[in-house]
């Protein structure tokens, strides 16, 4: 009894008497989990900008030294009254769900809980799954104070399992006291103990301290959890696939990115894939998605488990699996993309927007078009565009432009849905939305007010542009394409300053985009008097477009045959050229010259390889190789005085004499023909007095990704492009691929005749 009354004196036992307590203080910078500051090379978790620990600890930390310094009481390392309740009542630690959202704000997603929605649909989630709701058994305040005594009193005797418990028990305590509670030097002491005891824990032990952390809100880059993480490295091939899985969810939960026990963890499932029910297949594609790591060999395997679920599987968990394939850049085969969309076409009614979103990435993803899915979704997305935060509207719109889809009405709800709220675009937002609409060269009816309320927008988050300069540079040329040049704007990227900023900041090479932006503004803007590119980065863009445009033409078997076949219509490789005749539109074409009798101008000098050009020259020429010619190239002399020369300046034998004749003869013709080609052609295209070609044609053989899905209408790059060789004075001459290629199982003759029509027609 003695000793109890002792130990309820105020003045003996506050907490910075108790020496080990005091040098636990002295550590409190390693081991105060109040404290949540981000190491070099980790970002903060997504949902950091809910709170900013940084900040509020100062507050913590000051109050609660203050309280400790001048209060009375039994238990002085963790005060729990209604002044410092009221107090941290605004210091609210780093818990995902911090920051409580208005349900009816359209515009609020919330990037850590809505992706979660699915693992509400079936009670089997609850068993590998972290569950926000489920809690041990409520604490009072005055339990949690007589737990951190015993932490202080008794931490040389505390047993693992009883650290365990009281971490669970601490995180029982009301929301509004866990700032306080972290901050706290006891609490801390805690946290050292477990650290030091940590082999001593079994698996449950280890999953109920993690739970207790992601309650408590512990920073995700405190530098215990490196411990922890590698205790559930070592301690994988132990544990069961729903302990597995609920760790991982609990890492995730906690904002902590785990890549050494994830590797190990899919190394587990490798050899044991096969044994993953319904929804633990479903919850891990979801923490696949979210970690953004995994091995390809393993998401194959996946793939044939959803193909043997399929049939069971709902809606809202095809949206998880596309998000999870989706985030971890991981594709799923045509066939189950479309098993996938004929699933969503069942009862798209009921299919919520998010998973729509979702369902589209992975369209957009795999390129699969998938023709009744989209005729569905452009049936029911105007009525959700203005419901449908800015973010998903983004999402919608991109996945139309990259599979080529134009549906007016899917536009038109964008285009009318957006200016009221264009302030809630991010940057990214605001360039994909634009992007778009120019790769899909449509502008909606209210494209003055769409157009102009996206530029001024762009003006007013020029800070987040300079911090994502590759949105910029999406935005100027998606408005490009739609013919829209904002003057300012484009001085400023392609000022000096923005394209070292571009080239330095940015995690994408954008000399492309620079080089297509300045050379769309010297053709289409002649009165631009702004920043241009500088000569060497237009030099490295046309050699980075042109490799790349030579290379793709060269592998497509329909050019080489279209190539050859308009040599022999125009009369040789010197009257066309491959190449291309704008750089910065990145493609090439085949141009063909015409004088003024719509005759073709042998223009490429560079069209015959240097090795063939002394055989080609002297068969147009027709020369033919004469005594009289033998005598010339021999300058005069006869066969015997050319031996005699060369044996008397050689003393070599007669039979190797001619062989020496035989050499010297060769070069001698290679000079001549040389000579006589550069005659040929200085007749045919004297230099001096070089014809200026009437007609300029530039040839392009298209494909049907260079046109909107299932129509004739050109996408907005090419479609600019075409506008600015008009500019130029060219004449475009289309060889489309819905009639050049079934003319590839025609003859000769027929391809001939076509290829005719098309170059001397379009002259005319």
């Amino acid at each position: 009894m003695a000793a109890t009354l002792k130990l309820l004196q105020p003045l003996v036992y506050r907490a910075f008497c108790n020496p080990f307590a005091y040098s636990a203080t002295q550590r409190v910078a390693y081991w105060n989990v109040g404290s949540c500051t981000w190491p070099t090379g980790q970002d903060p978790p997504e949902h950091s900008s809910l709170c900013h620990p940084a900040k509020k600890v100062e507050n913590i930390c000051s109050t609660s030294s203050r309280r400790i310094l001048t209060t009375n009481s039994a238990l002085p390392s963790l005060e729990f009254s209604r002044a410092s309740a009221s107090k941290s009542s605004t210091l609210k630690p780093c818990s995902p769900r911090a920051m409580k959202v208005d349900k009816e704000d359209i515009e609020a997603f919330d990037s850590f809980e809505d992706p979660r929605v699915f693992l509400q649909l079936r009670p089997e989630y609850q068993l590998h799954s972290y569950n926000r709701s489920e809690t041990c058994q409520p604490l009072s305040v005055s339990e949690g104070e007589l737990i951190l005594h015993k932490v202080t009193v008794y931490q040389a005797n505390l047993q693992p399992q009883i650290i365990a418990d009281y971490f669970c028990k601490l995180s029982s305590l009301p929301a509004e006291q866990h700032p306080v509670l972290l901050s706290s030097a006891s609490f801390a002491l805690l946290c050292q103990l477990s650290v030091k005891n940590i082999q001593l824990f079994d698996s449950p032990d280890l999953i109920n301290i993690l739970k207790a952390f992601v309650v408590l809100g512990i920073p995700h880059s405190h530098p215990m959890l490196d411990v922890y993480e590698t205790k559930f490295c070592h301690k994988v091939w132990e544990m069961s696939l729903d302990q597995l899985l609920l760790v991982a969810d609990l890492w995730r939960y906690l904002g902590r990115k785990v890549p050494r026990f994830l590797k190990i963890f899919f190394s587990y499932l490798n050899l044991r894939w096969k044994d993953l029910s319904l929804s633990q297949l479903i919850h891990l594609i979801y923490i696949i998605g979210e970690s953004r790591q995994v091995p390809q060999d393993l998401m194959q395997k996946l793939e044939s488990l959803i193909l043997k679920y399929i049939d069971l599987i709902n809606l809202e968990e095809v949206g998880t699996i596309c998000l999870g394939f989706f985030k971890s850049s991981s594709s799923l085969s045509e066939f189950v993309m479309r098993k996938i969309g004929d699933l969503a076409c069942a009862d798209m009614q009921h299919l919520s927007s998010y998973a729509l979103v979702n369902i589209l990435k992975m369209f957009r993803f795999t390129h699969v078009d998938h023709v009744n899915f989209m005729k569905q979704f452009g049936q029911i997305a105007p009525q959700r565009i203005p419901s449908l935060g800015v973010q998903g509207v983004m999402h919608l719109t991109l996945a139309c432009s990259a599979l080529r889809i134009l549906d007016e009405g899917v536009m038109n709800a964008v285009a009318a849905s957006l200016p009221p709220r264009v302030a809630y675009c991010r940057s990214k937002d605001v360039a994909k939305i634009l992007w778009s609409f120019g790769t899909l060269n449509y502008k909606p009816p209210n494209a003055e007010e769409f157009y102009s309320s996206l530029i001024n927008e762009i003006h007013s988050k020029m800070p987040e542009f300079n911090r994502y300069p590759e949105h910029l540079l999406t935005c100027l040329l998606g408005l490009a394409f739609s013919e829209y040049f904002p003057v300012e704007l484009i001085d400023f990227a392609l000022s000096p300053g923005f394209v070292r900023l571009a080239q330095e900041r940015s995690k994408f090479e954008l000399t492309k985009e620079l080089y297509t932006l300045d050379g769309t503004v010297g053709i289409e803007c002649p009165e631009y008097r702004g920043s241009r590119l500088c000569s060497h980065l237009q030099q490295e863009g046309s050699e980075m477009l042109w490799n790349l445009a030579r290379k793709d033409m060269n592998s497509k078997p329909e050019f080489l045959e279209a190539l050859f076949l308009l040599e022999t219509v125009l009369g040789g490789p010197q009257y066309i050229k491959h190449h291309m005749i704008l750089p910065h539109t990145r493609s090439s074409d085949l141009e063909v010259q015409l004088d003024v009798n719509m005759k073709p101008l042998p223009f490429n000098r560079e069209a015959t390889p240097t090795e063939d050009v002394a055989k080609l020259r002297l068969k147009h020429v027709g020369v033919s190789l004469t005594d009289d010619l033998m005598n010339q190239l021999l300058k005069g002399k006869s066969r015997g005085h050319f031996q005699g020369e060369i044996e008397s300046e050689t003393g070599q034998q007669p039979v190797e004499l001619e062989k020496a004749a035989a050499i010297h003869l060769g070069a001698s013709l290679c000079n001549v023909a040389d000579r006589l080609g550069a005659m040929e052609m200085a007749g045919l295209c004297p230099p001096a007095r070089m014809q200026v070609p009437q007609v300029k044609l530039a040839i392009q053989l298209t494909n049907k990704n260079q046109y909107c899905y299932g129509s004739r209408n050109l996408l907005g790059l090419h479609n600019m492009k075409r506008r600015q060789l008009n500019r130029l004075g060219y004449r475009v001459v289309e060889l489309s691929h819905w009639e050049w290629l079934p003319l590839l199982k025609r003859t000769r003759f027929e391809k001939l005749a076509f290829l005719h029509e098309k170059v001397f027609t379009a002259a005319l």
